[in-house]
């Protein structure tokens, strides 16, 4: 695989989300989708660290640059715990899944799990 120097996009993601909510709906659509903008943001910060491009995950994971698009972009599907875990390995990471209470507090994170079992 080739490692790309990561060259960003400009995007003010903040100015972005302050003139989308003036529009009406964007807010509760936005928070609605919470869950699958932050699996986005995980997945597309992991490639960039590991310094790779979607073609070079995808060839790791033996599908198309246009599925690791779809996956990087957080839209239309969620991916199965496999699909993650592929990623994961082709980046250079291991996934962590687990359940955290829902007012979380501050302090320690295992007191903050669903299961403390861990």
């Amino acid at each position: 695989m080739t490692v790309s120097e990561y060259r960003p996009v400009p995007h003010d993601h903040e100015g972005f989300l302050a003139r989308m909510s003036e529009r009406q709906g964007f807010d509760s659509a936005y928070d609605a989708l919470e869950d699958e903008y932050k699996l986005a943001r995980e997945l597309l910060a992991a490639r960039i660290k590991a310094g790779l491009t979607q073609e070079d995950v995808a060839e790791s994971m033996k599908t198309s640059k246009s599925a690791i698009s779809r996956l990087e972009s957080g839209r239309r599907h969620s991916p199965s715990v496999q699909t993650l875990k592929k990623y994961a390995k082709a980046v250079g990471c291991e996934i962590d899944i687990r359940l955290v209470k829902k007012e979380a507090r501050l302090g320690n994170e295992t007191e903050n799990r669903c299961n403390n079992d861990r």
